[in-house]
């Protein structure tokens, strides 16, 4: 483990991982055998989604009989939750293990505080999250946006099957997606899944399993035992797998209560194998 002000690096084996706790503790890089699996910049990386996931519509949700404003980050609406957009502060860190919290404050309406840890191995990355409440109950969300590169351009190929600069292939199995309307948010009603390009959200009751294979390089599993992930593969360069504990909007949809003897917990593991 190696750190900074501004990055903390992790690393098992032939892995490392680099979070930069200052710029939303996001992961801003991932390398397997030197292969970076992420688009690099300030934006991009893995941000947590937190505390809510997609879009918000009209950046407007109800605590009971409380009515609530956010502002609106992508007009319409609100997108994304405010942790990206925060300076974490480091709980802890070692060789290959971190953790990261933040309170919540404006622009959101409720007190707590969020945690995020880090989990590193030779061959998987697991990432959790948490959200408490410092009094009041209030509804939330939590997951993650990685935004892997689409083709990996021959870095550090293995010569196995298929050229090593193919595009990524996803393969996943969802018990339905849910329909949107132009605005990108879901309509309540479930469909059976459909082929991309996407920017969609699916369900999966059992839990997510979206399987990453980048011919002759490297397959990549991002598993959960969130129901819902978000899949979006319109960007030439990259493309995002969204483990999420709730679906787009779900703020309003389906409200999941975080109260003081109950926080909000989601897990991700990402496992890999060479080809």
């Amino acid at each position: 483990m190696s750190s900074s002000e501004e990055s903390i690096r992790l690393a098992a084996s032939d892995a490392e991982l680099t979070v930069h706790p200052r710029n939303g503790c996001r992961v801003a890089s991932l390398t397997i055998g030197g292969t970076e699996l992420l688009r690099q910049g300030e934006r991009y990386g893995s941000f947590p989604m937190v505390p809510w996931c997609g879009r918000v519509a009209n950046g407007r949700f109800r605590n009971g009989d409380v009515s609530h404003q956010l502002p609106l980050n992508s007009p319409p609406h609100a997108i994304h939750g405010t942790g990206r957009d925060t300076a974490w502060r480091t709980a802890r860190t070692s060789k290959s293990e971190a953790a990261f919290t933040y309170d919540l404050a404006e622009p959101w309406p409720y007190t707590g505080r969020v945690t995020q840890a880090f989990e590193l191995a030779e061959d998987s990355l697991t990432l959790t999250m948490a959200i408490e409440t410092y009094g009041t109950s209030f509804p939330a969300q939590a997951g993650w946006h990685p935004w892997f590169l689409r083709n990996l351009g021959g870095q550090g190929g293995q010569g196995g099957q298929g050229a090593p600069d193919e595009d990524v292939r996803i393969d996943f199995t969802a018990a339905w997606q849910e329909e949107r309307d132009d605005d990108h948010l879901p309509t309540g009603r479930r469909i059976p899944p459909l082929p991309g390009p996407w920017d969609d959200c699916f369900g999966m009751p059992d839990g997510v399993s979206v399987t990453l294979t980048w011919p002759g390089q490297l397959e990549l599993t991002i598993a959960s035992r969130a129901e819902w992930v978000v899949i979006y593969d319109e960007q030439e360069a990259a493309f995002c797998v969204e483990p999420q504990s709730g679906p787009p909007n779900g703020l309003n949809t389906h409200p999941q209560l975080v109260t003081p003897i109950e926080p909000l917990e989601i897990a991700t593991t990402w496992s890999w194998r060479r080809l």
